[in-house]
């Protein structure tokens, strides 16, 4: 039997025991952030800045300027007419620069003369590259390769009166071939059967006329025609072709080429 006054009592005296202080619990205000939402995909697309929107402008127009045609206007270039000044060059010119660079190559082969040689190459690789962008011209404008009589569309300007061509009284070929400063057939087989310095007197010869006669024909197109890459083109081979008349005066007075 225990005894009740040495045993210490499994209550414990509420004047000296404290009080459990249970600290109020802290809880801190959830702090809810806004749901963002993701964009729908239809809304992920922004505009492009206003400089690439420039660029590309820029670009759709630049395409339908080099095809020639403004379709959101109804735009369309002028086509050269089959008879015109542009067309008629193109044609003429052709057959011009076709013998030039017969003549060319035929002096390319047999010259020992390393100046005359670059100048032969020169005026063949010029002028094939120049007689083919007069073919697709025509091609391009829905024209054939042979129209009318030659130089006839040259008769309206100075060029045309000053080589004896009119409307009404057009050239013959061979007065034509003439004015245009061609090789006869005679003249052609004298320079392929020439050798040495006399194959390269009688080329010099021959070439200097040839392009006198072309100069005529790149005016009377920049006096009659229009079309700004026709134009461009006809100042370029004049130019070149005066250039290289003095080149080949240069040689004949060099190599003492007479007549």
């Amino acid at each position: 039997m225990t005894d009740p006054e040495t045993t210490e009592a499994e209550t414990t005296d509420p004047e000296t025991t404290e009080p459990e202080t249970t600290e109020p619990e802290t809880t801190e205000p959830a702090t809810t952030e806004p749901a963002t939402t993701e964009p729908a995909a239809s809304d992920a697309r922004t505009l492009p800045p206003w400089w690439a929107v420039l660029l590309v402008a820029l670009a759709v127009a630049g395409t339908a300027f080099a095809i020639g045609r403004f379709s959101a206007f109804d735009i369309a270039p002028t086509t050269p007419a089959d008879t015109s000044a542009e067309a008629g060059f193109a044609r003429d010119m052709q057959v011009h620069h076709a013998q030039a660079i017969d003549m060319a190559m035929t002096i390319y082969r047999k010259t020992s003369d390393g100046d005359l040689r670059t100048l032969a190459y020169d005026i063949a690789t010029g002028q094939s590259e120049q007689k083919g962008l007069l073919y697709g011209w025509l091609v391009q404008w829905g024209l054939p390769q042979i129209g009318g009589p030659t130089m006839q569309w040259m008769s309206a300007s100075e060029a045309g009166h000053e080589h004896g061509g009119t409307s009404d009284a057009p050239l013959t070929e061979e007065e034509a071939r003439v004015a245009m400063g061609m090789a006869s057939d005679a003249e052609l087989t004298e320079l392929a059967d020439a050798t040495g310095g006399a194959a390269d007197c009688t080329f010099l010869t021959l070439m200097i006329r040839h392009h006198e006669g072309a100069i005529p024909m790149a005016d009377a197109v920049l006096e009659l025609g229009s079309d700004p890459q026709v134009l461009a083109v006809a100042e370029r081979m004049k130019n070149a072709q005066q250039f290289e008349i003095d080149a080949m005066t240069s040689m004949q007075q060099r190599l003492g080429c007479t007549g």
